[in-house]
């Protein structure tokens, strides 16, 4: 299996380096500078760009100039800078930045690396420190066992209680399940004991196995304890070196496993046991931290552990004090062949990362994360309309002769059928066959869905059970590598390692059938069974979401996958050091199975534009919640409203009501909620191609645009859709509910009254259950088609655009064919539209084309905030004046909304267009 082509692996930056094989810190020398390279011994710098300055110390003298899992983009256009040495000091300057380092000085530390740079036109200086091994823990004090190195199917729960740290590890009976320590400050050489917190609650003495450097150091035996809430100390001699020494635990061969371990400690005999804790927990809530990211909101303790519905927020790049550093030390390796291979050892100490030292210029803190980490993924336009689930048992005749046609009676547009697990057989769970009962004759079940314009996508758990037909040719084709899953909900379960060629062959090879017949996208819910990804410097997630993403690129179409991010389902809760770096390049962000609260919604909205802070523009939440059958109207209304204003809307649940005719006082606020987000694919389409282009998200938090006003941070559920759009989502219940607004500097029209707002300033608003608060910036102009259809009905139809008056605005709009890989070949089209105050909108001529480009469009243009004009012309030909319900080219004003509606025949889209006003100035509406 390949690696994406988009994703390359360069060469050789340009510097020569010399051999060095010192493990001590060199003697200072004057540096080496060769193209974007600068040389100080065991120190090695490349300015990437004038904000981002790669540092890598190898006290080996072996640098790192291939790809790393994360980082695929080293190979920007040279910036200027300088580099010099100064008493002992090595000095970069760019024109963004200055970084100092003392030559000679060892691994860089707070102590002997800092960062100059501005940040809100004062001069900040950083002391960036690296953040601690994985697993490592001091001498003498207690190693959480749930931040140890766990692997192989060990897995961090929170079921019980009396546990030290964030959770407690579990091995389930899993054979290869295993965790392990680094510990430091070894006082000298000599026996020592390495001593367990355990809990036993099985009523049987239990062993595992341990092991020092590599080593195995005998069997640890755990008697039994009261119950699974009790906690004791298991003890065995171990023989370690002066220093540093790993220690591990494994499931292994012979032993009985199924023992929960909290802790362990290296003390010398006969020392009781630590109560200090010195093992890094997985970062959150930083201080100066914006956004962050989260592998889910499932509302299930033993994956969210105690602080279900209390989420906190891993740190991304993006930090208030101005800078920050993607530590990529432990990063795997992309290989020649298109996989991936762990770090190599080193002889002293290695260090590799990525010093981001943006000020407040976030938006330029992403464009730099997209050069290092590749562009997002380009999803196709299908996946910006409405997409339904529902975890229940639908048959093909009930979706073909019931729900499908309950849309189009109900005029609610619908464009992705997502099918969940009930589809399959012989095991609901984890079977790879179609269910007969349910779907008779899939092949016609799938021609009906694309007849209908409807994309098919299948929920897919990871693992396959034995009493699969198809079992036996994946075990043959996994080398017979397939282990028994200790967690899965089919009784005789297996599960897959995603790093072995061979058993991810096996994973993809059970996909094929269902693509061949025309299932379009897959859905991978990795909640509930113990597949691994078991090699080191591999977050897990962002792995098997890539291997998604690459399997359906050889397809010709956009690899993506929608599923959770940047953990695993061993470690819910965890940061894994390689981070979500990845994720952009192949994920729609499945946030899991929620609760049906107001404090989900809220979450939810926060979400959405939190996770800009790892370059991820797309998120999917279940839209209504997964958990509870039926809602409030209020709080269905507001979490349809939510979607509409989301990248992703999707209807799910767990046999619930998500339907607007499922409804009373919301089944109106949420259908027309459905149909506008039909509408605004053109721009949401657009939004998408910008963050693939620049790094931008989607849903923008407020201080990319407006870093130096605090109210820009205050709440984390305001931000704009695309520039110009400002949204402020209703979480709090009620048919009318009070929300407090800011508005950024400008004046601001709510989209849906037309009544303005100038700002900066803060209101709070009353808004009813059939509106949302949603505000157009003076000079926004948002290109929508119709809205009861589907996003791939009429590629040629006829296209509307709101502007908004009261200053001059500009808007490219994006199109290509919608799928398939052409527009990495540059098969797409930009159209230029502009508007001036003045009183002209003009749309340019199509830049660029593609297979399937209309050769002319009709236009609908909505020019709000202007006074009655005298006319109005289209290339210089008057309209003439016409009504509302006239299907003929011409004009009508509506004075109540003071909005000029226009409408034109088909107009080449090959060619420029003016349209033009008389009289028709911006006059004042409404003002809030």
């Amino acid at each position: 299996m390949r690696l994406r082509a988009a994703l390359t692996v360069f060469t050789s930056l340009g510097a020569v380096v010399l051999p060095f094989v010192a493990v001590a810190p060199a003697a200072a020398r004057p540096p080496t500078v060769r193209s974007r390279t600068v040389l100080a011994g065991p120190a090695r710098f490349q300015v990437l760009t004038p904000e981002l300055i790669r540092l890598e110390y190898a006290a080996d003298g072996h640098f790192e100039d291939g790809a790393t899992f994360n980082v695929v983009g080293r190979d920007a256009p040279v910036p200027k800078f300088r580099a010099r040495s100064d008493h002992g000091w090595l000095v970069i300057t760019t024109d963004r930045l200055t970084l100092r380092y003392r030559e000679g000085s060892g691994p860089f530390s707070p102590a002997n690396t800092t960062v100059t740079l501005r940040v809100a036109g004062r001069s900040v200086t950083a002391h960036p420190a690296w953040p601690a091994p994985p697993g490592q823990c001091d001498f003498a004090t207690a190693c959480q066992a749930e931040d140890g190195r766990i692997a192989g199917g060990e897995s961090v729960n929170y079921d019980h209680t009396g546990f030290t740290g964030r959770g407690f590890t579990a091995d389930h009976g899993q054979v290869t399940a295993a965790d392990s320590w680094t510990v430091t400050g070894v006082p000298a050489d000599g026996e020592y004991t390495l001593r367990v917190r355990y809990a036993n609650g099985g009523g049987q003495a239990r062993t595992l196995s341990a092991s020092a450097n590599g080593v195995s150091t005998g069997r640890l035996t755990f008697a039994p304890t009261t119950n699974w809430d009790t906690w004791a100390v298991a003890s065995i001699p171990v023989r370690l070196n002066a220093g540093t020494n790993t220690i591990g635990t494994t499931c292994a061969p012979g032993d009985t496993c199924n023992v929960n371990l909290d802790s362990v400690a290296v003390t010398t005999a006969g020392a009781g046991y630590p109560t200090t804790s010195t093992t890094p927990a997985p970062p959150a809530d930083q201080p100066g931290q914006l956004g962050g990211w989260t592998r889910g909101l499932d509302a299930y303790p033993n994956q969210a552990g105690t602080d279900v519905g209390a989420y906190r927020l891993h740190p991304g790049i993006l930090n208030r004090q101005g800078w920050s550093l993607l530590d990529d030390t432990y990063t795997a390796l992309r290989t020649a062949d298109g996989w991936a291979a762990a770090r190599p050892q080193r002889r002293g100490a290695y260090q590799d990362g990525y010093f981001f030292g943006y000020g407040h210029d976030y938006q330029q803190a992403l464009k730099d994360l997209r050069t290092l980490t590749g562009p997002a993924v380009m999803l196709p336009k299908w996946a910006f309309g409405v997409w339904f689930s529902e975890y229940n048992a639908f048959t093909a005749g009930e979706y073909e002769n019931s729900l499908v046609p309950a849309f189009r009676a109900h005029d609610v547009p619908l464009d992705n059928l997502v099918v969940d697990t009930d589809w399959k057989s012989p095991q609901q769970w984890d079977g790879w066959n179609w269910n007969p009962a349910l779907f008779p004759d899939p092949q016609a079940f799938l021609d009906w869905a694309k007849g209908q314009r409807l994309n098919v996508a299948l929920n897919v758990h990871a693992g396959i059970d034995a009493s699969d037909p198809r079992f036996a040719q994946a075990q043959q084709t996994a080398g017979g590598a397939l282990q028994r899953a200790a967690q899965c909900f089919s009784p005789t379960c297996y599960r897959f390692d995603w790093a072995d060629p061979r058993q991810a062959k096996a994973w993809f090879d059970l996909h094929e059938p269902f693509q061949q017949q025309g299932v379009r996208q897959w859905w991978l819910d990795w909640c509930c069974t113990d597949s691994v990804v078991d090699l080191p410097g591999l977050t897990p997630d962002s792995w098997i979401n890539e291997l998604y993403a690459e399997n359906t690129d050889a397809q010709a179409l956009r690899g993506f996958v929608l599923a959770r991010i940047g953990a695993s389902f061993e470690d819910y809760r965890g940061a894994p050091a390689a981070g979500p770096w990845g994720e952009h390049r192949s994920t729609v962000h499945f946030t899991g199975d929620t609760d049906p609260t107001w404090q989900a919604l809220a979450y939810a909205a926060q979400l959405n534009p939190a996770e800009a802070a790892i370059g991820l523009p797309y998120v999917s939440n279940d839209i209504g919640s997964f958990k509870g059958r039926h809602l409030p109207d209020d709080l269905y209304a507001r979490w349809v409203q939510l979607g509409v204003f989301s990248p992703i809307l999707r209807l799910h649940s767990d046999h619930g009501d998500r339907l607007p005719w499922q409804y009373g006082a919301a089944q109106d606020p949420a259908a027309n909620a459905l149909r506008l987000r039909e509408a605004l694919v053109p721009y949401t389409y657009t939004l998408a191609w910008q963050a693939h282009r620049t790094g931008m998200p989607i849903t923008r938090p407020l201080y990319l645009d407006y870093p130096e006003y605090d109210e820009a941070y205050r709440d984390p559920s305001e931000y704009l859709y695309g520039p110009d759009v400002l949204v402020a989502p209703v979480t709090t219940p009620g048919d009318v509910a009070a929300r407090e607004i800011w508005f950024p500097p400008g004046r601001w029209t709510d989209y849906f009254t037309g009544a303005t707002y100038t700002g900066p300033a803060t209101t709070t608003l009353r808004v009813p259950l059939d509106r949302m608060p949603v505000f157009v910036k003076a000079g926004g102009i948002i290109p929508q088609q119709p809205g009861r259809s589907s996003v791939n009905a009429d590629p040629a139809g006829p296209l509307t655009l709101t502007v908004y008056a009261g200053a001059d605005g500009d808007f490219t709009l994006y199109n290509d064919a919608g799928e398939g890989t052409g527009y990495a070949r540059g098969e797409y089209s930009q159209t230029p539209i502009s508007y001036r105050s003045a009183g002209s909108v003009t749309i340019g001529a199509d830049r660029g084309t593609y297979p399937g480009r209309p050769s002319g469009r009709s236009y609908a243009v909505d020019l709000v905030g202007v006074a009655a004009p005298g006319r109005v012309t289209v290339d210089g030909h008057r309209l003439p004046q016409t009504s509302a319900d006239s299907a003929m080219p011409g004009w009508w004003y509506d004075p109540g909304t003071a909005t000029l509606h226009i409408r034109t025949e088909a107009l080449p889209t090959g060619a420029p267009h003016v349209i033009t006003q008389s009289s028709g100035r911006y006059g004042d509406t409404t003002s809030g």
